[in-house]
């Protein structure tokens, strides 16, 4: 095994390589910490490491390939972790000043998952304070830069999950998502992520909310991202199950993917409306692979809706993000912001923000409604497309408030928060979303398209996602990362 070849093998590839003998844990482990030391400083994606107990993680994995001992299927492995996970005994800040020395004592039940499977995690990647932007800045470890344009994010909330990956610092990463924060950066990096259906993944052990929280919020998911279809395919079989309090009694059998031949795939495309139109860059991207598609024999239908319009379910996407963010506010500050007074993005967050739990339950019935009529859309589809972003990765922008920042675009100036109006339909509705780059732009940055199954069909989001990378291409690498 060429030893500067290991950082381009999939999670996969490397754990076979590694149970073969053609390449050890230690080896893989020094080879990635070498990359990152080398090529990371102007990216600032991989923000703590623990060296000691990865070599010793990375060793015992070595003897155990020795003895002949049973291997987990990522055995060996090294891998870095979104640093709002917790990690028993390395670091885990949410990018929060007050956390900065915070050590977990036990790791938030995706990383356990990995470690199950023979994972060495060694280091922990960038984020937003408190995993709460579009962009990966914090007091803690500074700003996360794009590998393709280092003036421009690689997103958020997991930009440096983002970042490390397309960088070819990691094999295989764990995000999170409630606003995106899986899909956002996979589209603005080149990378792939897949948020998985609502209530899958136990994710006990994320910051936010507090170390040692339970609540499990609305919206929110954790999910893997990777540069390969088959590696989160992989993750997510590892990291899906009841959570802590259904265990006794609950079991998780996802459904197979209803299609694996990319002809036999009923498709819908949702990329033109008025509530949230694209770039012509990224316009021209996605139909261009819709094109592709219908020249494959995967006839796709661009007129098909779910029986509601995107303007409706970002209005009830956004309502309810802002009240599952809302849960460590200081009520004296809920109380001014209930007073706020206008229809700004500024004055509609606070509002949202501080609704009264009557207000809740009105949007969650109107998003079950919408669930109701996705349900009836996916007896005649199995797959919608889906744009992530209107633009591709963002420059640099942490001026306050966040809500009052304007984006320039090529279509235009738009409010900040218009960003991530693509969300909406998958997160509101819990749906799966695997998000794969499916070509570049025109100013040379790539393009994401989310994947969207009926909610528990991951495998078949997963399966169509594995389809269209066969006939798009691999993950692309930037320029000076190969």
């Amino acid at each position: 095994m060429a030893r500067t070849a290991l950082h381009d093998l999939s999670a996969i590839e490397l754990a076979a390589a590694i149970a073969r003998g053609e390449t050890s844990s230690r080896e893989a482990l020094t080879h990635f910490v070498e990359r990152v030391d080398r090529l990371d400083r102007p990216i600032n994606a991989v923000v703590t490491r623990d060296l000691d107990a990865a070599y010793a993680a990375a060793d015992a994995a070595d003897a155990a390939v020795r003895a002949g001992a049973p291997l987990g299927p990522l055995h060996g492995v090294p891998m870095t972790v979104k640093d709002s996970l917790s990690t028993k005994g390395l670091r885990t800040t949410s990018g929060a000043p007050e956390l900065a020395d915070h050590v977990p004592t036990e790791d938030a039940w995706p990383v356990a998952a990995m470690r199950r499977a023979g994972a060495v995690i060694w280091a922990k990647t960038n984020l937003p304070i408190y995993a709460g932007d579009m962009q990966s800045y914090n007091e803690v470890f500074g700003t996360t830069n794009n590998p393709w344009d280092l003036e421009r994010t690689p997103g958020g909330s997991s930009g440096g999950s983002g970042a490390a990956l397309t960088a070819r610092f990691t094999p295989l990463e764990i995000g999170s998502d409630i606003g995106g924060s899986i899909r956002l950066p996979a589209h603005m990096s080149g990378v792939y992520g897949h948020k998985p259906s609502y209530g899958i993944v136990p994710a006990h052990g994320q910051i936010p909310g507090p170390p040692g929280s339970l609540t499990l919020a609305d919206l929110a998911v954790a999910g893997p991202m990777a540069r390969t279809v088959a590696d989160l395919d992989l993750a997510l079989g590892l990291m899906s199950g009841p959570n802590r309090w259904e265990g006794p009694a609950w079991r998780l059998e996802l459904p197979e993917p209803r299609h694996t031949e990319l002809g036999r795939f009923r498709v819908a495309a949702w990329f033109d409306d008025d509530a949230c139109p694209l770039d012509p860059e990224v316009a021209a991207v996605l139909h261009g692979m819709a094109d592709r598609l219908d020249g494959a024999g995967c006839a796709v239908d661009r007129a098909a809706r779910p029986g509601f319009t995107l303007e409706k379910v970002v209005e009830r996407f956004f309502a309810l993000l802002n009240a599952a963010l809302a849960g460590g506010t200081d009520p004296n500050t809920l109380e001014e912001y209930a007073r706020a007074t206008g229809d700004n993005p500024i004055a509609l967050t606070k509002r949202q923000t501080a609704m009264r739990h009557r207000q809740w339950l009105s949007n969650n019935e109107s998003r079950l409604q919408m669930r109701l009529k996705f349900e009836r859309f996916f007896e005649s589809f199995d797959i919608l497309l889906l744009p992530v972003m209107p633009c591709v990765a963002i420059r640099h922008d942490h001026s306050e408030p966040m809500a009052g920042r304007t984006v320039t675009t090529e279509a235009g100036p738009r409010n900040y928060w218009e960003l991530n109006r693509w969300m909406a339909p998958a997160g509101a509705c819990y749906l799966p979303a695997t998000v794969i780059p499916v070509g570049m732009a025109a100013s040379g940055l790539p393009v994401g398209v989310q994947i969207v199954g009926p909610y528990l069909h991951d495998r078949t989001a997963l399966a169509f996602a594995a389809a269209v990378a066969e006939l798009v291409g691999p993950c692309p690498t930037p320029p000076g990362f190969a």
